[in-house]
């Protein structure tokens, strides 16, 4: 059984909880199992794709996780800078390895596992519909307000929990009017998206849908759900990207819930949330939970091609290429299924040229990237909540149910919509204001840092005198 933390806490509770239901679920080695294949994964997109320390990686990637700090004294890694992968123990065993590839990025191996043969990729080419995102170095701006908001922004706390902002970019009227960068980190720099991948994903579809490949309200296909009579076949496309496919998936706040055990333990993560029974009909209840976008993944890879090269083809030159994005990279497990639901990584300027296409309504240099009518699916909210399809919307009032955080970004215009991700990543699209904010940071506040990014945004409303 896992070394458990000598003092409680009602976070460390919910840890207790989760190690239990896990090991239940996956046997009594899978919390240490889960800790490996997690820092594994970390490190190898910390280090070979971000180009980061090591052990800056792994205080602030890993140990900042709930439920995590308490097994750095079990943790053990060895980074093959030559090989490109990273192995990890958990207590002298439990080994897991993730290795990079090249226009892949890192995979997470299977226990004893090979690398995966992905095909090789042809070159794209990178279009510049926005050229003030090009230009060659950041853009300090002078005294003012918006100095004075990148001053607030990247002040952290004399003591934990820190804000660790890496980035933030301010983009108004398609041009750069603040943008800064913590030491180590630049224009260049990609960065983890956690759960602003699915936003992403959002945008990736939209190309499916625009290339006829996917129907958002037809069913998905999965073949799980094939059998005559299987209620599942009713969820569409559109149920997995608002999250409201009634499925029994479940999502906690720690390092060893049913969600992290489907992302860092299993080797084929679709198949784990396909197997999962319905909870209440279709289209009936909303339930944040990343195995919507894990099986949308899943989906996008049949219709594409079944691979994981179909994938990225596809993405570069449907959208990332017509966007500049060229710092963006798409993971991937083993199945070639794309990691949607958290693990993209992108530069500040490319999370800003996604936020800029949904800006503008899906249209980018005066080409439509995504069908029209697509940006308004992702803003129009679902019934009850403050989440559109993919993109977090600011019309409602109140908290995320269970999370203790508001909905949407209460000093930021209604029309405000934007991409959430884990530990404080952000694209805030202003459409009245004709603005996006990105911040990007590893944040070890609770909350994905919610109320740092309103004041933020609070700081910009006021900076443009609204």
């Amino acid at each position: 059984m896992p070394v458990l933390p000598t003092r409680l806490t009602p976070r460390t509770g919910t840890v207790l909880l989760s190690l239990s239901l896990t090991a239940c679920a996956a046997g009594p080695t899978a919390p240490m199992r889960i800790a490996a294949g997690l820092t594994s994964q970390q490190l190898c997109t910390g280090v070979f794709t971000s180009a980061q320390p090591p052990a800056q990686v792994l205080s602030e990637n890993v140990l900042g996780l709930p439920g995590m700090a308490w097994t750095e004294p079990l943790l053990s890694y060895d980074v093959d800078r030559d090989t490109r992968r990273v192995s990890a123990r958990f207590a002298g065993g439990f080994a897991r390895q993730s290795t990079w590839l090249d226009g892949y990025g890192c995979v997470l191996l299977p226990e004893g596992g090979a690398p995966p043969a992905f095909g090789a990729l042809p070159p794209v080419a990178y279009e510049s519909p926005w050229p003030a995102l090009d230009a060659a170095a950041p853009v300090e701006p002078a005294p003012g307000p918006w100095r004075d908001l990148l001053d607030r922004a990247f002040t952290d706390t004399p003591a934990p929990p820190h804000h660790r902002t890496k980035a933030v970019l301010v983009v108004h009227r398609d041009r750069i009017v603040a943008e800064r960068y913590a030491p180590g980190h630049g224009i260049d720099t990609a960065m983890p998206s956690w759960s602003v991948a699915k936003s992403i994903s959002h945008a990736l579809t939209g190309t499916a849908v625009a290339a006829g490949r996917v129907a958002p309200d037809g069913p998905t296909g999965l073949p799980m759900w094939g059998a005559p009579g299987d209620p599942r076949a009713a969820i569409t496309v559109d149920m997995l990207l608002r999250q409201t496919s009634g499925l029994a998936l479940t999502h906690r706040p720690t390092a060893f819930d049913p969600s992290t055990r489907m992302k860092y333990l299993e080797a084929d993560p679709a198949a784990f949330a396909e197997a999962t029974p319905l909870d209440v009909a279709p289209g009936t209840r909303w339930r944040y939970a990343d195995g919507h976008f894990t099986l949308l993944s899943r989906v996008l890879r049949d219709r594409l091609g079944g691979h994981a090269e179909d994938v990225v083809r596809h993405a570069r030159t449907t959208l990332f290429g017509p966007l500049g994005m060229a710092r963006t990279t798409i993971e991937f497990d083993v199945t070639g299924t794309p990691l949607g639901a958290h693990a993209f990584s992108a530069s500040a300027r490319d999370y800003a040229r996604l936020g800029l296409l949904y800006l503008h309504d899906g249209v980018a240099g005066g080409r439509r990237v995504l069908p029209a009518g697509w940006v308004d699916r992702a803003r129009t909210a679902t019934p009850g909540t403050g989440y559109g399809a993919g993109f977090y919307v600011n019309v409602a009032d109140g908290d995320v149910p269970g999370w203790g955080v508001p909905w949407g970004l209460p000093h930021a215009p209604r029309d405000t919509f934007f991409a959430r991700g884990f530990m404080g990543q952000y694209i805030v699209i202003v459409p009245s204001l004709d603005l996006v904010v990105v911040r990007l940071g590893p944040s070890q506040v609770e909350g994905d840092d919610v109320r740092f990014m309103d004041a933020v945004m609070r700081d910009a409303v006021a900076a443009l005198g609204k």
